[in-house]
């Protein structure tokens, strides 16, 4: 089954400040015991955005004008720590479509384009600028193009950086390895059939 083109994100953003958010911050160790990635969403930023009672602190993602946004942005090496693949799986079910940041932690920058979950790179004067307009107008709509890593709002077009082969799998639909080497497997049993080292 041909896995989604991911070309264009569009639609609102949350902005969290703060450089080397890892991803214990993202989301805490005590939620990780889980079978399935489902409901994940829930504990995005638990600890920051919740009391020990439950009650919600003053946060972002707790501001209803920011409930539904898909874009979220933040600063330098953001995604830093532990290599856990719950920290983009916990923004995905959030309802994330697209990270922007100063620079990424490389294990979650991996485990993000993985899920179909762009991550991609602009200075700290274009963040800050952008998190000025969203604080302005929490309802201001913002568009990435994935294929040129142009990212646009209000009238503004700025560039932002994403590599080459992330982007490349990103609009092929060829962002999860495993999911292309399933549907090879035909090819893949030909290639072994012509090794004789692979019988058992």
């Amino acid at each position: 089954m041909p896995l989604k083109k991911v070309t264009r994100v569009a639609g609102k953003g949350v902005f969290i400040p703060g450089d080397d958010i890892d991803t214990d911050r993202i989301i805490p160790a005590r939620y990780l015991r889980c079978i399935t990635f489902d409901g994940l969403g829930e504990f995005l930023f638990y600890d920051e955005r919740k009391h020990e009672d439950g009650t919600d602190k003053s946060h972002p993602l707790n501001d209803p004008r920011h409930r539904d946004a898909v874009i979220f942005m933040s600063g330098e090496n953001f995604g830093c720590g532990s290599s856990r693949e719950h920290a983009p799986q916990s923004l995905y079910r959030w309802g994330i479509r697209a990270v922007l940041a100063e620079s990424f932690g490389e294990i979650f920058f991996g485990n993000s384009i993985k899920l179909s979950l762009p991550c991609l790179t602009a200075s700290s004067g274009e963040i800050k600028k952008l998190a000025l307009e969203i604080k302005e107008n929490p309802e201001l709509q913002i568009e990435i193009d994935i294929n040129s890593a142009a990212i646009s709002y209000g009238g503004y077009t700025f560039q932002a950086g994403l590599p080459d082969g992330s982007r490349q799998s990103l609009v092929d639909g060829k962002w999860d390895p495993l999911a292309e080497l399933l549907e090879s497997a035909e090819e893949v049993e030909q290639v072994a059939a012509s090794h004789p080292y692979f019988e058992t």
